[in-house]
């Protein structure tokens, strides 16, 4: 039970999270969005400790890979598949059917810094005696 509720609260605040970013970034976000935001952090948790012992380079570079998977997925369903026009790149440079770019990549990246330091940090802390 304890690792459902774990998971739920991981899934909740990628939720959370990816809303505010669009919101601030965008100005606006769809609830899909909190649905891949969810599923991202839930992934790169379980990337993260998998990723345990290589470079803080190398974890968020991983990690951008991630969400750039799941945004490509959620793209597909939601923008060409359901025709909700939820987010369209095909303006930006190099984009893959306007639903993902290299510069989005780049900055998923970027966010994958403070995620894989925060995952590290928690890991630390459960090994830690009296933690």
């Amino acid at each position: 039970m304890k690792k459902i509720g774990k998971q739920s609260l991981i899934f909740c605040s990628g939720a959370a999270g990816y809303c505010l970013l669009e919101l601030i970034w965008r100005g606006r976000t769809h609830w899909s969005m909190a649905a891949a935001g969810g599923m991202s952090l839930l992934l790169l948790n379980g990337l993260f400790h998998k990723l345990r012992g290589f470079s803080l380079m190398a974890r968020s570079a991983a990690g951008g890979g991630v969400i750039t998977g799941v945004e490509l997925v959620f793209g597909l369903i939601f923008n060409r598949i359901l025709h909700l026009h939820v987010w369209d790149y095909s303006a930006v440079p190099g984009n893959f059917l306007g639903q993902i770019c290299p510069l989005y990549s780049f900055f998923w990246c970027l966010l994958c810094v403070p995620v894989a330091l925060l995952t590290e940090r928690a890991t630390r802390r459960k090994t830690l005696p009296g933690a």
